[in-house]
């Protein structure tokens, strides 16, 4: 599938929508979610290394959960009718390392909570938390899973396309690995939003990997009925001519 691109007027409009919904939700919410932050800062201030650290922990599973289900489209080719490839790889380039720099950020965060105490060695040693060794040591695996993905965009050319296709079957590892650790590690795993945050991304992923798996097969099974309808219609000829 070439690129395309959309109808300038279609882009618009798009855009336009978007912008107005954004606007629309940020009118109705930010001055209420504000307001309340303010509060909650002014009388909770011990708890603010706790609020930046579960705040961090959601950006960087969306981001991702984003990288992977972009990557996931871009190899269904889903993509290419609207944007230029080289754009949409680096955006999934770019969800990858953005997630892992609040992933950092997030365990960063969790030195200056005040309420289980953290320290280096606990953050960098897997399973070695003193709140939750197990669910804690998952996402410990996660952060590490994404660290070997993200430096493997900027080695690709010397490991080959074909070991980087490979190497990128970790994501879905340290998926799962995330996902476990904050449906088990997070004090506000058990809110519906919360679990709903976490489902509503693996639904998307594991739907998205289905539909590459049976579109694969598909392409396969085409390319080997071509040479063997080529063969027979071949033979047919051959056979009419004699």
């Amino acid at each position: 599938m070439r690129y395309k691109g959309l109808d300038p007027r279609v882009r618009l409009a798009g855009w336009g929508l978007f912008l107005v919904g954004i606007g629309f939700v940020l009118g109705a919410t930010a001055p209420g979610a504000i307001q309340s932050l303010i509060a909650a800062g002014a009388a909770q201030q011990d708890k603010l290394p706790w609020y930046g650290t579960r705040l961090f922990a959601f950006l960087a599973y969306f981001a991702i959960a984003g990288s992977i289900i972009y990557g996931l489209l871009l190899t269904t080719k889903l993509l290419d009718a609207i944007a230029h490839r080289p754009v949409t790889f680096a955006l999934h380039k770019d969800l990858a390392l953005v997630g892992l720099g609040l992933a950092g950020v997030h365990a960063l965060l969790l030195t200056l909570d005040g309420t289980i105490p953290f320290s280096f060695a606990d953050l960098l040693v897997p399973f070695a938390a003193p709140y939750r060794p197990l669910w804690v040591g998952f996402g410990q695996i996660a952060f590490y899973l994404s660290l070997v993905v993200v430096a493997s965009f900027y080695v690709r050319g010397r490991i080959g396309q074909r070991a980087w296709r490979l190497l990128h079957y970790v994501t879905f590892v340290a998926l799962l690995t995330s996902t476990l650790h904050g449906l088990q590690a997070g004090s506000d795993s058990g809110t519906p939003w919360a679990w709903g945050i976490y489902v509503g991304a693996t639904v998307a992923v594991v739907f998205l990997l289905v539909y590459r798996v049976a579109l694969s097969v598909s392409t396969r099974r085409a390319r080997t009925r071509t040479p063997a309808a080529a063969h027979t219609l071949t033979r047919g000829t051959a056979l009419t001519s004699g």
